[in-house]
């Protein structure tokens, strides 16, 4: 090789080697922000979960309370039982649009013990209770928003 080649040689490997440097930064770059960007949304999607959830544990607990009150003789606050059975129905109905089948069958579960006892029907002999209800809708919950280890002992 004489100068002139070796030159051209040299200043063509220095091209190559500046272009694969410049498509590896690139493809990391771009990897970096695909996973960043699945981070957020699962994030969004957890954050979204969490809601639905505490809604339909709201809306249950509104349930329950005027559940408890009747079953030790108290009254009942003014709110009317047919208006918390809405709101409970309603935010099952959101969490079927956000959770998994486990999770809003464990709501459906539990919303239709509540709407039952809340009609003052007697459950069928052998029926869960409702707080094995909501045990089970609980633990499906945990699931759900990446809980892990073993159940609560309730």
């Amino acid at each position: 090789m004489d100068g002139v080649t070796g030159g051209t040689v040299l200043a063509l490997a220095g091209v190559l080697l500046g272009t694969s440097g410049t498509l590896v930064g690139q493809y990391l770059a771009t990897r970096v922000e695909r996973q960043r960007d699945r981070g957020q949304r699962a994030a969004l999607q957890r954050a979204e979960r969490k809601t639905a959830i505490v809604d339909f544990l709201t809306a249950a607990q509104r349930v329950e309370l005027i559940l408890d009150r009747r079953e030790i003789g108290l009254l009942v606050t003014e709110d009317p039982a047919d208006e918390k059975l809405h709101d409970l129905w309603l935010a099952k109905k959101t969490l079927e649009l956000t959770c998994s089948h486990e999770t809003a069958q464990a709501a459906q579960d539990y919303t239709q013990a509540l709407h039952i006892r809340m009609r003052g029907a007697v459950p069928p002999q052998g029926e869960p209770t409702k707080r094995e209800y909501r045990h089970s809708f609980m633990e499906a919950a945990r699931k759900a928003l990446g809980s892990s280890g073993p159940g609560i002992v309730r």
